[in-house]
């Protein structure tokens, strides 16, 4: 059975997310999501005819537990800054669907406990480093390259690992370049750490954080996978969540888009014709969900993360995000 055949019988979507991450999955006091992933997951929800500000169960998803949660069935799909690796896509019974981030490892650094301009400054740091994750294989490599050593501090998830950072109990704090631009921005609100941060220059591996679905579940992979897409798309042709409601229908590419189905779904739920409009509405284009995501925190206007000049601008300004034709 799809899964997306059992995401409609139930009237609600299970997706597995992060709660600690400005930008990507945060959960904020009061209650309210924000970030990327959960963008993409309102998209999908809406896509496949549910209403994404009450049909989402969202559900925990760790470093640790994150593809045991997908397995199982405890979450209909992971959108949580996870990396697109060999191991997993052939082991931990996943199927990986759109990129919606290109990322990859950066080093947070007290440089009041040890002074340092470069990754190359920390032979002989303490690292803070997520158990469970691709980031704790990636700190091994890079420091045996560059014959460094560290004494890893182990952390649980993000909150662990803050605390250990905050205590001094390790002097320099790694993962996803987006998580560690979001912790220190985290950081510093308010009274700040007490002590003075520095994010390193280097980059340490290539971490692409997709979605994940379960194994041989093609049809909902496809769904996840092209709603992505359909975002990215929707920015190549300047649709939007303002105009797409009077966009030129002449143009067939246009009309693919906002007004055919494009074989998407199950011979028992296909997708409607309207899918895309009805992500449009919900979240907007790609531009859309990560201004939303990445620039609604600092009222100066600057952005957690910049989008130009980076890995995640569109393929025409040189970036890696590209969609393939959707015909």
């Amino acid at each position: 059975t799809s899964t997306l055949d059992d995401i409609i019988a139930a009237g609600s979507m299970k997706c597995g997310v992060k709660t600690s991450q400005f930008g990507m999955g945060y959960l904020d006091d009061d209650g309210t999501r924000s970030g990327l992933d959960i963008e993409y997951c309102r998209a999908v929800a809406a896509a496949i005819g549910l209403n994404p500000d009450t049909d989402i169960e969202y559900v925990l998803a760790t470093g640790s537990n994150r593809f045991e949660l997908l397995a199982s069935g405890d979450i209909d799909v992971l959108i949580r800054t996870t990396t697109w690796t060999t191991s997993r896509d052939a082991d931990l019974n996943a199927d990986f669907a759109g990129i919606n981030f290109y990322d990859g490892q950066g080093m947070l650094v007290n440089t009041d406990a040890q002074p340092a301009s470069s990754v190359m400054d920390l032979d002989g740091a303490t690292v803070c480093v997520g158990i469970g994750t691709t980031t704790e294989g990636n700190l091994a490599d890079y420091f045996e390259v560059n014959s460094l050593a560290y004494t890893a501090v182990n952390s649980a998830d993000a909150d662990a690992a803050k605390a250990s950072f905050t205590n001094d109990e390790c002097t320099a704090w790694t993962g996803d370049m987006s998580a560690m631009v979001a912790q220190k921005w985290g950081l510093e609100q308010g009274d700040g750490p007490g002590f003075n941060m520095s994010i390193m220059p280097e980059l340490m591996s290539k971490e692409p954080l997709a979605a994940a679905t379960r194994d041989n579940d093609d049809d909902w992979n496809d769904v996840v996978t092209w709603v992505w897409f359909g975002m990215l798309t929707a920015e190549e042709l300047g649709i939007t969540s303002a105009n797409f409601a009077s966009a030129d229908m002449s143009i067939p590419a246009n009309d693919r888009l906002l007004n055919n189905n494009l074989g998407l779904g199950t011979t028992t739920n296909p997708l409607s014709a309207t899918w895309m409009q009805d992500v449009l509405t919900a979240v907007g284009n790609y531009e859309e969900a990560y201004t939303e995501s990445f620039c609604t925190y600092d009222t100066s206007g600057n952005c957690l993360i910049d989008r130009a000049g980076s890995q995640n601008a569109p393929y025409w300004e040189g970036g890696l995000q590209y969609a393939p034709p959707m015909r």
